[in-house]
């Protein structure tokens, strides 16, 4: 596949983003990334950090989030707060380049003040907001952003963000929708570890029933793996 790319390491994958993320900046003055939260992602700020920091031009990039835990900015289960804590806090980034979803706001609240937010910091294009980067993960049970396999149906709301919770531990959360997801130029999806091999292998072959889990429906992703992730494939 074209949009696949197996890397040895998170360090390995992470350099390759590094090098994708300073060619988008240099055609563009103003560059919008949707993050993710999880280890992937974590691996990727710090290589950014030790070997970027002073190569990204760090005004153009506009940080938002796919989705958050409802909890506090300072709360250790909060995306943003794992973002600020390796990326944020070490990189002259403007504070309003940082647009985060506050999760300690009451939740339906917050969902609607975010696809707002979108509604008026984005360009429109096919009448949604559109990013111009999307990163994703996987969970090893195939769910993307916070859109779990038992809320599938929440992949194809009307609305641009929506409140979620975790099958297991019942965690509320704000994700966003297929349909904000689906209309950004660009979407990367981050995985790695041998807990995703295999639904990713299930996803990639398009094995049976595998348009049950939600990551199957993002539209004409780049996949960046480990080796791991990869290994059934």
């Amino acid at each position: 596949m074209k949009d696949l790319k197996i890397f040895d390491t998170k360090q390995k994958l992470a350099g390759y983003f590094g090098d994708i993320l300073l060619s988008r900046l240099s055609t563009n003055n103003k560059f919008t990334i949707a993050l993710s939260g999880g280890s992937t992602p974590k691996a990727i700020f710090d290589v950014l950090v030790s070997q970027y920091k002073d190569k990204i031009d760090w005004n153009k990039i506009h940080l938002f989030w796919g989705d958050e835990r409802c909890v506090g900015p300072d709360d250790a289960e909060s995306n943003y707060k794992m973002t600020y804590d390796h990326l944020i806090s070490k990189v002259p980034i403007p504070q309003t380049n940082i647009h985060r979803i506050k999760g300690e706001n009451e939740i339906d609240a917050e969902a609607k003040a975010y696809e707002q937010h979108l509604k008026h910091t984005l360009p429109i294009v096919n009448g949604i907001p559109q990013f111009d980067m999307v990163l994703l993960g996987m969970g090893s049970d195939g769910h993307t952003a916070s859109i779990f396999p038992h809320q599938i149906n929440l992949w194809d709301s009307a609305d641009l963000c929506v409140p979620a919770w975790h099958p297991e531990s019942g965690q509320r959360r704000i994700s966003f929708t297929g349909k904000t997801i689906n209309n950004a130029k660009e979407i990367f999806f981050l995985i790695t570890g041998k807990d995703k091999a295999e639904k990713l292998n299930e996803i990639i072959n398009k094995k049976a029933g595998y348009k049950n889990y939600p990551a199957s429906l993002v539209d004409s992703p780049v996949f960046l793996i480990d080796k791991d992730a990869g290994a059934l494939l």
